[in-house]
């Protein structure tokens, strides 16, 4: 509930923020040149519908995605099948992406347009429990809406950046001072309401842990997942990244950041398994954990919490009521 609550206050201040600006741009550059105005939201507006859109080819031909059948992964469509039914969504299509990084992910436009897809690198990492609470996470993203979510408030930062430069670069000489002091303040808001989107993008990750864990998975499945996907994407080449890094914010988890997680996450595999079993993920209900000031920054400037974080959460699911 606390999660949904943050989402709507956030979602509700960045329509604020830019409501503002437009007052702002009335007042001070009068109503007449509120069509420029228009104009850019209008323009910001179809130009995230087309990549909303056509994001689904985007995806599959940047990750390589190959549908298979039942046949093909009968394990693999079984989890999934019972998965969206317990969610209350139609059974989305299966793919492999055909890239090492061990990971999964999810997109799609709409309800009956689901897609989940994991990777060739997380088929042979993961057991079947780990495998199924990361296919809860991805079936939750769907449950949830989360790409149009995301699509929705991006309006928002694009709209103040084509302000911004408008009213920086307008050739109006007779509104000059005016339009510089609207372009700056339209350029604070668009890198404010950027980090809005990131924060939303993290509540995101955190909601879906949570609809994975009211799926029937057990929080110490997802976080000794999310730790091997870590671990196994601190061993992949970094030049597996590069091809699928506009991409990464779809992940699981994010892959660029696996070998800066991996030493912090050390604190919480007590044995030295290369897993999290229940009572470590136990433990971090009581057990404080480190994370440094880089890494601090480096999450607010990220699509994905702390790993740190976010496996510490986990240990507060146990027992969600499930949806």
């Amino acid at each position: 509930m606390w999660l949904k609550l943050r989402l709507y206050l956030i979602m509700t201040v960045m329509f604020a923020i830019i409501y503002g600006l437009v007052v702002l741009a009335a007042n001070l550059a009068g109503l007449g040149n509120l069509g420029g105005f228009y104009f850019y939201g209008i323009l910001a507006s179809v130009m995230l519908f087309i990549q909303y859109m056509i994001g689904p080819k985007m995806v599959e031909w940047s990750m390589g995605v190959k549908y298979v059948t039942e046949q093909e992964y009968p394990a693999l469509h079984r989890m999934v099948s019972d998965l969206a039914r317990d969610a209350g969504i139609p059974k989305p299509r299966i793919g492999i992406a055909r890239i090492p990084i061990p990971n999964a992910f999810a997109f799609g436009r709409w309800a009956k347009d689901g897609r989940v897809c994991v990777t060739e690198g997380i088929m042979n990492l993961l057991n079947e429990k780990e495998l199924r609470a990361v296919l809860g996470h991805e079936i939750s993203h769907l449950k949830h809406k989360d790409v149009v979510i995301i699509t929705m408030i991006s309006v928002i930062p694009t709209i103040a950046w084509y302000l911004a430069w408008n009213s920086l670069f307008s050739g109006d000489r007779e509104n000059r001072g005016n339009g510089l002091l609207i372009g700056i303040v339209a350029l604070l808001v668009y890198l404010i309401t950027n980090l809005l989107v990131l924060y939303v993008s993290r509540i995101r990750e955190y909601y879906a842990d949570e609809g994975s864990v009211k799926l029937g998975n057990g929080p110490h499945y997802l976080a000794s997942a999310l730790y091997k996907l870590v671990y196994g994407s601190a061993r992949v080449n970094k030049d597996s990244l590069k091809p699928i890094e506009g991409m990464k914010a779809f992940f699981a988890n994010d892959p660029s950041r696996a070998a800066y997680e991996i030493k912090e996450l050390s604190q919480i595999d007590l044995d030295g398994s290369g897993t999290i079993d229940a009572r470590e993920l136990m433990m971090l209900q009581t057990r404080p954990v480190k994370v440094s000031t880089t890494d601090k920054i480096m999450e607010i400037l990220s699509t994905h919490p702390n790993m740190l974080k976010r496996i510490q959460r986990l240990s507060s699911l146990q027992g969600a009521s499930a949806y």
